[in-house]
């Protein structure tokens, strides 16, 4: 199994550099969180993992090896990426798409076989899209949606998942679905899985590990209790907030201060 090792990577879009001396690393069976405030890089660390940008500094590794030195259609054997807003097929089929993720399978002028058929038949059997199979993008809700993204990564048979905020503009029950799933890909087929969340008390909760990022550069990097506390968020986000432990399992839950308002208070 492959592992993920960033060392000392900045990124950036032509000659603006948005993160700095970016060292990490990533293990199958392990569930890494990027956090931080909008505009911070987390969407961008993702892009760099996937060579979607070129690091202006430091190097990438998949087991040893330079990314850059690894031809696309192996990179997406290796990897395979959930985007923020997955663009789909609207008159496509359910399955059709997941199909499109054997892709990087296929050989030149090649069809699909019977084996990628049945690889995409599992995909969707363990993201619970078979169901939908036949039905066209355009009937699909944004839950459902997001879990035949996932189902088309999985088609790809990767090591690496990268998911970038796939809890973005869903509501809580899809949310917790969705990085359910995620949770238990990692767990069960060993794979290593990177997210860019928003939402603290999810990344305490799913993440075995957290990259707070600030600035352009790693605020703090450790387990959810190293990483999510009142102090780091003051400092990052420039809030206040109360960190308690969990009532169930200890992590840190964030709760936000009660509204500054006196009319309220005194009701």
């Amino acid at each position: 199994m492959l592992n993920l090792h960033l060392e000392n990577v900045s990124l950036g879009y032509n000659k603006r550099r948005v993160l700095h001396d970016i060292s990490l690393e990533a293990s199958p069976g392990e569930m890494l969180g990027i956090i931080g405030p909008n505009g911070s890089g987390k969407s961008t660390l993702i892009r760099g993992m996937t060579r979607l940008i070129y690091p202006s500094a430091g190097q990438i590794f998949l087991d040893g090896r330079n990314v850059a030195d690894i031809s696309r259609s192996e990179l997406a054997r290796m990897m395979a990426v959930v985007p923020q807003n997955p663009s789909l097929p609207e008159l496509f089929t359910a399955f059709e798409v997941v199909l499109m993720g054997r892709t990087p399978h296929l050989k030149l002028f090649r069809y699909e076989t019977k084996n990628d058929l049945l690889i995409v038949t599992k995909a969707m059997e363990v993201t619970k899209t078979l169901d939908f199979a036949e039905r066209r993008i355009s009937e699909l809700s944004g839950g459902e949606r997001q879990r035949l993204t996932i189902a088309r990564a999985l088609a790809q048979e990767p090591t690496i998942l990268l998911l970038d905020e796939p809890t973005a503009h869903l509501d809580i029950k899809y949310q917790i679905e969705t990085l359910d799933l995620a949770r238990k890909l990692c767990l069960e087929q060993n794979l290593i899985v990177v997210t860019a969340l928003h939402d603290l008390n999810l990344a305490a909760q799913y993440c075995d590990k957290l990259i707070m990022l600030s600035n352009g550069e790693i605020h703090c990097y450790g387990t959810p209790d190293a990483v999510i506390s009142s102090q780091n968020i003051r400092e990052v986000y420039g809030a206040e907030v109360y960190v308690y432990p969990h009532p169930l399992n200890h992590l840190p839950a964030t709760l936000v201060a009660p509204a500054r308002n006196e009319h309220k208070a005194n009701h």
